[in-house]
């Protein structure tokens, strides 16, 4: 069973793969709201005081910008079940 938690994000950045110098292809977002989402868990990689890193299709990845702390996200996370170190 997938396991969701809820956020408000707006996208920062998606992040395409790599060109052939191995440099990243970086999309620019300029979202101005924040949208509520239900996010699977699954998908994020990363979370910092700035950014959740979640996975896309085809291979990307995006930054999305959150409306929340990092405290309250990670208790969203506790409280969903999923075990923090």
């Amino acid at each position: 069973m997938a396991i969701y938690i809820e956020a408000r994000v707006k996208t920062a950045m998606i992040v395409h793969g790599y060109d052939q110098e191995n440099q990243e292809v970086v999309e620019s977002i300029d979202d101005s709201e924040y949208t509520r989402k239900l996010i699977q868990v699954d998908r994020i990689l990363s979370i910092s005081e700035d950014f959740l890193l979640v996975s896309s299709n085809h291979g990307r990845v995006m930054y999305w910008h959150y409306d929340e702390s990092l405290d309250e996200i990670k208790q969203r996370l506790l409280d969903a079940g999923i075990v923090i170190g």
